[in-house]
């Protein structure tokens, strides 16, 4: 354990392969906007659509994955290079950290297919309340205004504080191992699940054809875990995500 301690402490470069699939996934996704192909994969459409439930839970998945890459490794690159680092010290260090990448990745798309089958559920809602029918606005109010009062939550405030120290993270959990690694990779992306839900469901309401929200949540995202003003800035995202779901709702009813 003492050489994994003392080598957090040195520089180490990120795998290769995170930088690239960030890349890649931001470029698909602009691609896909770009040539118009993005709406086929929002969730509305899926469940709209002709697929079969299980065939269109899949696609999405895929696209969710893309998205979670996208957003979700760019806050999360602190954790990466200090794992791969202490990882240094085992013979099998490249199938480590690809199991904690994938461990990770798990956990973001558990989150993604729960939210499509929850989704699901709520379209059938709608479907059969002609009253919420008539009015299409407050789902998508009502995720603005959850996702706000979340970012005042103590879930969300115990969540940051594992993904803002790394290191300390590191220091009480890690363990040798592959078991271990796909275990260590799971705890942390549940606490970044923990504290970036809320936000991400933002980015499954408006899906990825909506770059300006996905840029402007993935730099709070970001920023949320490694900024010296990160709980103030938090707290005012909250905010502003509550004044924008009620002036939406006051826009729709004519209050």
């Amino acid at each position: 354990m003492m050489s994994e301690a003392r080598s957090l402490s040195s520089a180490a470069a990120l795998p290769r392969a995170v930088p690239a699939a960030i890349a890649l996934s931001w470029l698909v996704i602009l691609g896909a906007q770009l040539l118009g192909v993005s709406e086929a994969v929002h969730h509305d459409a899926l469940i709209e659509g002709q697929l079969p439930p299980l065939a269109a839970l899949a696609l999405f998945v895929v696209a969710w994955q893309s998205m979670t890459a996208a957003m979700m490794l760019p806050s999360s690159l602190p954790m990466i290079r200090l794992f791969r680092a202490a990882a240094d010290a085992q013979p099998n260090r490249g199938a480590v950290v690809t199991l904690f990448l994938l461990a990770y990745g798990t956990v973001w798309a558990a989150f993604g297919a729960a939210a499509f089958v929850a989704d699901l559920v709520l379209h059938s809602i709608v479907d059969s309340t002609p009253w919420l029918q008539a009015r299409p606005w407050i789902v998508p109010a009502a995720v603005l205004a959850l996702a706000g009062a979340f970012q005042f939550s103590s879930l969300k405030e115990r969540c940051l504080r594992e993904c803002r120290h790394p290191g300390a993270f590191l220091l009480q959990h890690y363990r040798r191992g592959e078991r271990a690694a796909f275990e260590l990779g799971l705890r942390h992306g549940l606490f970044c699940l923990g504290c970036c839900w809320a936000l991400m469901l933002i980015v499954f309401a408006v899906g990825a054809e909506n770059l300006t929200w996905m840029a402007l949540l993935t730099a709070v995202m970001i920023y949320e875990k490694t900024g010296r003003l990160s709980k103030e800035v938090g707290q005012a995202v909250g905010f502003g995500l509550i004044t924008v779901a009620a002036v939406v709702a006051i826009t729709q009813t004519g209050i």
